[in-house]
């Protein structure tokens, strides 16, 4: 047996219009081939789906049988075309989103309720516990875009360009760095360094300062919570350094100061790395065009988590 999805048509065509004339207008073909398609029905079952002499024609009890057969499946198939058409046209999809930056949530989090406006259709998730093998996990395809500071040459990946931040110390006015113009590598020596709980080549103050520097710090404490770090400053139990955009929206009171890291300052640039193959996809597009005003959605934060 071989029916065909055009032979549910015609059965739901024939039985919503009562009549060969008015289904074949319908479904847009001859009177001669509809009457074909319902006899090759009626030859590919080996019963008759249809009442003899009837008029307005009406389905005999396989008939009926057939068309609540076809009544379940043509509207699946539809519902299934309709998400592939949506994937071909890029408003349906996945974006899986992995995360070296740990401040990152921050500015994210509103830009995800942005865009999901946008494309409701996008399946939306964020891989945390990838963030130690983030750019693997891009190309295996196990995530859909990276959020980094550090650009690579990898095969098949593109790196865009988000927006550019200034890695900022922060510390108490009481602390004793609080009077200098700006900070260097040997003036953490003696600190306590409170930091993400993030992997220490992925901070900027030790990839870019520290550990070309060789200098550790005198103890380093990891704190999950941006507000809880700003705490943490505020009562000189040590000091931080955070992107410039996370200082700017977090409820920073009068006890705490900011100076650049090193004379010139540090300058560092966010990136959201995709698969080449995926970067012309509206959704992505999209995606991407908000995260590049990341720092503008970053909303405040308050000091008690």
């Amino acid at each position: 047996m071989n029916i065909e999805l055009r032979h549910l048509r015609t059965i739901m065509a024939i039985h919503a219009a009562g009549s060969v004339a008015q289904a074949a207008e319908q479904l847009h073909i001859t009177q001669s081939a509809l009457s074909h398609q319902i006899k090759a029905i009626r030859d590919q079952l080996g019963v008759d789906l249809f009442v003899k002499n009837t008029k307005p024609m009406r389905l005999s009890a396989e008939g009926l049988r057939f068309l609540r057969a076809a009544e379940r499946i043509l509207p699946e198939i539809d519902l299934l075309k309709a998400e592939f058409d949506n994937l071909q046209n890029g408003k349906a999809g996945r974006l899986h989103i992995a995360i070296e930056c740990h401040a990152c949530f921050e500015w994210l989090f509103p830009v995800l309720n942005l865009f999901r406006q946008d494309f409701p259709d996008v399946d939306i998730d964020i891989r945390p516990g990838l963030a130690f093998r983030a750019l693997k996990a891009l190309a295996d395809e196990e995530v859909d875009v990276v959020i980094s500071s550090d650009p690579e040459d990898i095969p098949g990946v593109e790196f865009h360009q988000l927006f550019p931040y200034a890695p900022t110390f922060l510390a108490a006015k009481t602390n004793r760095l609080a009077e200098k113009d700006y900070v260097d590598a040997a003036d953490f020596a003696d600190q306590t360094l409170i930091t993400y709980p993030v992997e220490r080549t992925r901070l900027d103050i030790f990839s870019q300062l520290l550990i070309p520097a060789k200098i550790e710090p005198k103890l380093i404490r990891q704190v999950e919570l941006t507000a809880v770090m700003l705490m943490l400053v505020g009562a000189n139990r040590g000091v931080a350094v955070l992107p410039d955009w996370v200082i700017h929206s977090a409820d920073i009171d009068g006890g705490l100061v900011t100076k650049p890291v090193t004379k010139n300052g540090l300058t560092r640039q966010l990136y959201a790395a995709v698969r080449r193959d995926d970067q012309t996809k509206p959704f992505m597009k999209r995606f991407i065009a908000l995260g590049k005003q990341g720092q503008a959605h970053a909303k405040k934060q308050p000091l008690s988590p």
